[in-house]
């Protein structure tokens, strides 16, 4: 015989389940690690779900534009967002900064990357792998980041581009690369280096990496939707994402 306590605990477990919803959630390539953490959290505490793409920004911002059916876009820049809302794809008053990106020179070999970032200026490389600056933010910033350096023109030949900061990461991570300008959120667990070696690249090298969330008009009426931008502003949910090397 099921206890009173017992029945109570199974209706509201079906009542969860009844009133649970799945958002589409078009995410930038760099907060690929810490949206999927984000997501355990949101269904564990509201039974909701997402359904994740991770892309470079400008990439998924095509995509919104084309018609894809995607209720939040968390992008790695405000300018997409705002764009968003210049278009009239955006939900009006529904953009926040979620977090501040940053740089890293990182390698695959622990003994490349040295922790001023001397390897730079020593050319002892074949490649450079930087995201794409016209589809990442991060891609932008790390030519920002060459450029301030009075590298550009010594660097230039070795680079070779990433559509997304995912891809770049990759380039370096395989090998294809021995050195790549990344997102700090790409290297780290639990706040240290997973492996390899990385020098954090000066924030007076390049403009703040704000990153900004929009809740788009397709997803003004899903509850998973709106559960996932006020989870993004909880003190809990910040600090997860500042244990992956982001600024809030």
């Amino acid at each position: 015989m099921f206890s009173r306590s017992l029945w109570s605990a199974l209706l509201l477990l079906v009542a969860g389940s009844l009133h649970a919803a799945e958002a589409q959630v078009a995410v930038a390539a760099n907060f690929a690690e810490p949206i999927k953490a984000i997501a355990a959290v949101l269904e564990k505490t509201t039974g909701h779900t997402l359904k994740i793409t991770v892309g470079s920004t400008g990439r998924l911002y095509a995509q919104i534009r084309n018609g894809a059916p995607f209720d939040v876009l968390l992008a790695a820049d405000t300018k997409t967002p705002a764009q968003l809302d210049t278009d009239g794809l955006a939900q009006p008053g529904s953009r926040f900064t979620y977090a501040t990106g940053k740089l890293v020179l990182w390698s695959a070999d622990a003994t490349r990357v040295d922790a001023q970032g001397a390897v730079l200026k020593s050319g002892g490389f074949r490649k450079l792998a930087t995201a794409n600056p016209k589809t990442a933010p991060y891609g932008a910033a790390s030519i920002e980041v060459i450029d301030k350096l009075g590298l550009l023109a010594a660097l230039t030949p070795k680079l070779v581009q990433g559509e997304s900061i995912g891809q770049t990461y990759n380039f370096a991570f395989t090998g294809n690369a021995e050195i790549a300008l990344v997102a700090m959120s790409q290297v780290l667990e639990g706040g240290k280096l997973k492996s390899g070696s990385m020098w954090v690249v000066p924030q007076n090298l390049y403009a703040p990496i704000r990153q900004d969330a929009v809740l788009l008009k397709t997803g003004a009426g899903n509850p998973a939707a709106k559960a996932l931008m006020a989870l993004l502003k909880s003190p809990d949910t910040q600090a997860l994402i500042r244990s992956f090397g982001y600024d809030i």
